[in-house]
């Protein structure tokens, strides 16, 4: 569970120039399965990149013709304002072409376009520097349709992590410390408390991150994170999951299948898990992959079905909102994904289309003052198996921009004291 100021940006995400942070737009409804795969990350994770990686941005768009999409990719800072460079100082290319590796969909009920975008392309040649950057997906009108972020970084310096159970006792039970060890070696940094800086992202997800952390203390060449409350993650629960690899048939957390225009996929009624004992679950810490039974290729040949949620769980009369999510979403709080109560069945349900797959998902509560509850259905254990990314930032005296420099990763699964 994280809890965190969520503003009306829920709904929609604007970009915004000059010193504004910039958000992630998401996508329309006719938008799905956004991706981006490399050798390093093949599953379309949160993207964190080598500097000189080739990678590929993959979506569907769920419309019968073949829409045009362009794409613009430009750099930012560590606190996702735009950065000074100009575009030639970052991108050995040009940007803003149409994207022409696209494919129809084969023997689907739902009818869809898969769309490549490949990095490096005859186009767009390489991305030069280290950091952060924004891709975004316009249509043929230059309306923008979504945009997400990446990173891109060069390993010159060592990152350890490691994941310990809360320092205070009060909470003991419930959160995870991230301590941190960043290693210079030969790699001399200025003014480390206020040219470095990192990021902590739990299970990929950017919008619970935790940011603006300064090195506890300075040994030799190593900074050193060991706070007490600063780098504590709720540690929430095992995510739950579904598999829809095979569309006439029940499979894992499915209770029916139906055929109407599409196949409606009708899971189990889930139940709150907070205040129940911890049970061990294995996941993907709320990531997905697409497969399906007999098709030899998934990006073009995998269905589209209408996966229903179902939730027990008291209605809620102070104006909280619960949304399921997880990485298939870019763990985006939107329309298509909040629950309603529905008076005749006692729960909260909603349904929307996803691709054939392993699914990981969660149910979230955001209360009336925009308060993110991670845990309020699912509880807080700190047993949890998480993963979790530290990326360093470093801006060297007269600098231009913030340079990703490091990259270290860990899971829970061996946590200590």
């Amino acid at each position: 569970m994280f809890k965190q100021i969520l503003s009306t940006i829920f709904f929609l995400s604007i970009v915004t120039s000059g010193s504004s942070q910039v958000e992630e737009v998401n996508p329309p409804d006719y938008i799905k399965t956004i991706t981006f795969k490399s050798s390093s990350n093949p599953q379309g994770q949160l993207p964190i990149l080598r500097l000189g990686e080739a990678f590929d941005l993959e979506f569907d768009a769920l419309v019968e013709d073949e829409p045009d999409f362009y794409y613009k990719i430009e750099h930012y800072d560590y606190d996702w304002t735009k950065s000074q460079l100009v575009k030639l100082e970052y991108l050995d290319g040009f940007d803003n072409f149409r994207i022409v590796d696209y494919r129809n969909s084969l023997n689907a009920f739902q009818l869809y376009s898969h769309y490549k975008l490949s990095i490096p392309n005859r186009q767009t040649r390489a991305l030069t520097k280290t950091g952060n950057y924004l891709m975004s997906i316009y249509n043929e009108y230059d309306e923008l349709v979504f945009s997400r972020k990446f990173m891109i970084y060069s390993p010159q310096l060592g990152v350890g992590v490691s994941i310990k159970r809360k320092r205070d006792v009060k909470f003991i039970d419930e959160k995870q410390t991230v301590d941190i060890v960043v290693n210079s070696g030969n790699l001399v940094l200025n003014n480390p408390n206020e040219t470095v800086k990192v990021l902590i992202i739990q299970n990929n997800n950017l919008y619970t991150a935790i940011k603006n952390v300064r090195p506890q203390y300075t040994i030799g060449r190593e900074l050193i994170y060991r706070y007490v409350d600063k780098t504590a993650f709720w540690g929430s629960n095992e995510f739950r999951f579904f598999e829809t690899k095979e569309v006439r048939a029940a499979n894992v957390a499915i209770q029916f299948t139906d055929l109407l225009d599409i196949y409606q996929t009708y899971l189990f009624v889930d139940a709150p898990r907070k205040g129940q004992p911890y049970t061990f679950n294995p996941d993907i810490n709320g990531n997905f992959l697409i497969t399906a039974i007999d098709a030899q290729d998934v990006n073009i040949e995998a269905d589209y079905t209408m996966v229903h949620f179902k939730l027990q769980y008291p209605k809620m009369t102070d104006g909280s909102r619960i949304f399921v999510y997880g990485n298939y979403n870019n763990y985006a709080l939107a329309p298509e994904n909040e629950l309603f109560f529905n008076s005749e069945k006692g729960l909260y349900e909603t349904a929307f289309k996803l691709k054939q797959g392993f699914y990981n998902y969660k149910y979230v509560v955001v209360d009336p003052d925009g308060y993110l509850d991670e845990g309020k259905i699912s509880g807080d254990y700190w047993q949890t198996e998480n993963d979790y990314k530290v990326l360093v930032y470093y801006r060297d005296l007269g600098a231009r921009f913030d340079s990703l420099i490091g990259y270290g990763q860990a899971t829970s699964v061996n946590i200590s004291n």
